[in-house]
């Protein structure tokens, strides 16, 4: 009996991801491929990124092909992409046309259906997926999507068609989590995208950290002020690890507080952590509660697995 396979394609604004899900809902590949950014940059022009995700989609594509050779009796029925940034009218990116174009094209060569949805839907089934929640897609929850692109809180509920109903009931009011990190790294020195190396950096200071008043207003925040706090901080240290931890913790106190604003408002509903920034364990610590839960870092970070397994569900719910 030939293998069903779900293959997911995901362009985000710094990262190239493939994924391969099974029938049974098993992540086979999760690969993808950081945008190049030059040294100093803080980011991309959307212009840039869907060059590099053109260049950069046939290498992430290759071990697809790999992978089915090897699983022998086996195809591709689906494909999921995702197309939007968010599952609002209105919501574009131009990156995502690299993975739509892609997945339009695999879907025709291989006569399957090529399912679209948003890169903050698939963030959420990789959550949910990667932390063991993936019942919670039968109830309501509230999610933090929180990283250079997204910083917001939202209320998802179950839906037939679409798989998820989110509203988005709280985030920032200006500038967002993943972006004042940046920022701040960027400043130092650091390499671009610097969430991970601020991370490495943060647990080896030894010194004690600052603690800088945050902006919260119940479920929206503010984080812009935090870059200038940084830069003065660093000009009066030179301490890069100090500096790093100043910044992570300030955007888990800020996290923090705008989870107790939902608290206030929706009692002990389920709370989900997804996106690049909650793959920072010092920022994890600080949010940690019974009713929390956190994708792992390899699925907290842009990836395709999320597309491919809500591929894998609409396929299969239509199946049936």
């Amino acid at each position: 009996m030939t293998q069903k396979l779900f293959c997911g394609i995901d362009t985000s604004n710094y990262t190239t991801s493939v994924a391969l899900a099974d029938r049974n809902g098993t992540v086979l590949l999760n690969q993808k491929k950081l945008l190049p950014v030059k040294e100093g940059e803080r980011g991309l022009r959307q212009s840039d990124a869907v060059f590099h995700h053109v260049k950069q989609l046939p290498e992430v594509l290759a071990p697809v092909r790999e992978m089915i050779a090897s699983l022998g009796d086996a195809s591709i029925c689906a494909i999921g992409v995702s197309a939007t940034p968010r599952d609002a009218d209105g919501s574009y990116m131009p990156c995502f046309l690299s993975g739509i174009a892609a997945a339009e094209t695999a879907g025709a060569l291989l006569g399957v259906p090529v399912l679209r949805f948003s890169h903050q839907a698939g963030h959420i089934m990789a959550a949910l997926y990667s932390a063991d929640r993936l019942a919670w897609m039968a109830r309501d929850f509230v999610a933090f999507h929180v990283s250079g692109g997204t910083t917001e809180i939202l209320h998802v509920k179950p839906d037939p068609i679409t798989v998820f109903s989110i509203e988005q009931i709280g985030g920032t009011a200006d500038i967002n989590a993943g972006q004042a990190i940046d920022r701040a790294g960027v400043h130092m020195g650091l390499m671009f995208p610097a969430g991970a190396e601020m991370e490495r950096l943060a647990s080896s200071c030894e010194g004690k950290v600052p603690s800088a008043k945050i902006s919260v207003s119940g479920m929206t925040c503010n984080l812009s002020g935090l870059e200038n706090r940084a830069q003065k901080l660093y000009a009066s240290t030179g301490d890069r690890a100090l500096v790093s931890a100043f910044v992570l913790d300030f955007v888990g106190r800020t996290l923090a507080s705008m989870r107790d604003g939902v608290r206030a408002v929706y009692g002990d509903i389920p709370i989900l952590y997804a996106g690049g920034v909650m793959s920072c364990a010092r920022i994890k610590k600080m949010l940690a509660e019974d009713m929390a839960a956190f994708a792992q870092p390899a699925f907290s970070s842009d990836n395709a697995c999320g597309a491919a397994l809500l591929a894998r569900h609409a396929y299969l719910t239509a199946e049936v």
